[in-house]
């Protein structure tokens, strides 16, 4: 390791690292666990300006002081090294780690603002997420959702060109599908499976936040995507915000083709195709 980043971590941790070792999960960045001299340990991620640690440490430190979530506490960031305490963790998300997701999350669902979007924008893997401040919900999904990311995807050349006009019918017919929330709900943003990190039957935090004002049903429609949630987790936070009818059969496909222009302009590959029968699902 450099010997600037080991002088980063003596100075925010007050003791100098022995061993480092990677962990699974960063997709575009480094992460490892560092164990330090006095027997701690915290994480760190490596990373360049693409990469926006400081815009995930302000949104951590934003989650710890605003909301009852729990999160890392963020020891240190910079634009190249982000230094979080480390969360110990015991396996998958059981039923009952489940269960108090969904409380967690409808608590945090609760947490409202007067528009949509956030302070500022987030980065990932040099994809920029705008979140300026909109007062529709429709609004900003399709601008600053659908129809940046889908512009992004095609820049990279990993979208053909040809889905331009088919995300433009689409776009012009979101009314169709979609509806005004009666306020905006605070979302963790980037909820799947690795984010989620349980000890002893419970989440022991959510990591790598891109927080924002939405509507809430984003965020349930994403942790659909790759199964980071199931029955016992929608059961519960039904029971504590109930679930519009037509989400599950209708929107929340609409929702996920977002994160799957996400992971085309990222990864291209089989998203492409994804990408292609979400829209033939909408007649687009």
């Amino acid at each position: 390791m450099r010997q600037d980043i080991r002088e980063t971590i003596q100075m925010a941790t007050g003791a100098p690292p022995v061993e480092f070792q990677a962990l699974h999960g960063g997709c575009v960045s480094d992460v490892m666990r560092v164990d330090l001299a006095d027997g701690e340990r915290v994480v760190i991620k490596l990373g360049d300006e693409s990469t926006g640690l400081m815009a995930e440490a302000h949104r951590l430190r934003y989650l710890a002081e605003y909301t009852n979530l729990p999160v890392p506490d963020v020891l240190h960031a910079d634009a190249s090294v982000l230094i979080l305490s480390f969360i110990p963790t015991d396996g998958g998300i059981t039923g009952k780690a489940q269960t108090h997701a969904a409380e967690l999350l409808a608590d945090l669902h609760g947490i409202s603002s007067d528009a949509y979007g956030f302070d500022q924008g987030s980065l990932s893997g040099g994809l920029l997420k705008p979140a300026p401040w909109t007062d529709s919900w429709i609004e900003f999904f399709r601008e600053y959702r659908l129809r940046h990311t889908m512009q992004a995807a095609v820049d990279s050349g990993k979208l053909a060109r040809e889905f331009v006009p088919r995300m433009e019918r689409l776009m012009g017919r979101l009314d169709q599908w979609l509806f005004e929330p009666e306020q905006p709900a605070l979302i963790h943003g980037d909820m799947w499976t690795g984010n989620v990190l349980c000890n002893n039957g419970k989440v022991a935090a959510f990591v790598d936040p891109s927080c924002y004002f939405a509507h809430d049903e984003q965020e349930l429609a994403y942790s659909t995507l790759f199964g980071t949630f199931g029955k016992p987790f929608f059961v519960r936070y039904h029971e504590i915000r109930p679930i519009q009818p037509g989400f599950f059969d209708e929107r929340v496909h609409l929702y996920n083709l977002y994160h799957l222009l996400i992971h085309v302009r990222l990864f291209g590959g089989s998203y492409v195709q994804a990408t292609s029968d979400t829209l033939d699902f909408y007649g687009c």
